[in-house]
């Protein structure tokens, strides 16, 4: 048994007399379990499958379902498939609520569902799909236009905001933030001043400060600069 879904706003979940469901999986044993599976619950109606990308959303235009269950991973690409279809998805059909299905707990994956509003849609781990009841909770709740997460995404995400809280970088103002930023695209101290309108003294003084605080004092100027850029880029593909 493991830890509930954290439902998102917390209101009671709605159960419909039958849920209309579109699967979408490009792997045939996967997808042809998946569909036994849910089969098996009363109400609950699989009506349709689909192997990729562009099937789903010709599935789900031409049914109509109340929810969506999708791979996160289906060709054409088998990259981020299944994100872009709830979008589209959640955009063209807004009454349809989506899951999107994950083999791991990916923060940058959630993060990019979630980030224009999380009405709708659902991020659960492929390994709940054996809990169908956990799975059809989670559809019914998408279907109503609440949300759902993994548990364990969320404590990915939570170890990333952790991460971010306690970087060294967390410590620059804005200002430095944006004066490393400019670094990072290689500029000199004479184009970071002409891109932010400042002088070269400032700029002098903002890449003193941050180096003061990223704790690079003591290296040579261009390893200073090498390091704070590395550790810029680090964050930033975290984030």
């Amino acid at each position: 048994m493991f830890t509930p879904f954290a439902f998102l706003p917390g209101v009671p979940v709605y159960h419909p007399r039958m849920l209309r469901v579109v699967f979408a999986e490009d792997n045939y044993l996967v997808r042809e379990g998946t569909v036994a599976l849910l089969s098996s619950v009363d109400d609950v109606e699989i009506v349709g499958t689909a192997e990729s990308y562009d099937e789903l959303l010709a599935a789900v235009e031409e049914e109509s379902p109340d929810a969506v269950l999708t791979d996160i991973r289906m060709p054409p690409t088998g990259t981020d498939e299944g994100i872009r279809a709830a979008k589209a998805i959640r955009a063209e059909h807004p009454a349809v609520g989506v899951v999107v299905l994950s083999q791991f707990a990916d923060e940058e994956y959630a993060y990019d569902l979630l980030k224009d509003g999380a009405e709708g849609l659902g991020y659960l781990l492929k390994e709940r799909v054996a809990d169908v009841d956990e799975v059809v909770r989670a559809l019914r709740e998408v279907a109503r236009g609440g949300s759902v997460l993994d548990p364990k995404v969320v404590e990915a995400l939570v170890a990333a905001k952790d991460r971010m809280a306690h970087s060294p970088l967390a410590s620059l103002t804005d200002r430095e933030r944006e004066v490393l930023s400019h670094m990072a695209q290689g500029e000199n101290n004479a184009a970071i001043a002409k891109s932010l309108f400042l002088t070269e003294r400032a700029v002098e003084k903002h890449i003193n400060s941050l180096f003061h605080k990223l704790n690079l004092t003591e290296e040579p100027d261009v390893h200073r600069r090498v390091m704070a850029v590395l550790a810029f880029l680090r964050e930033t593909e975290q984030a």
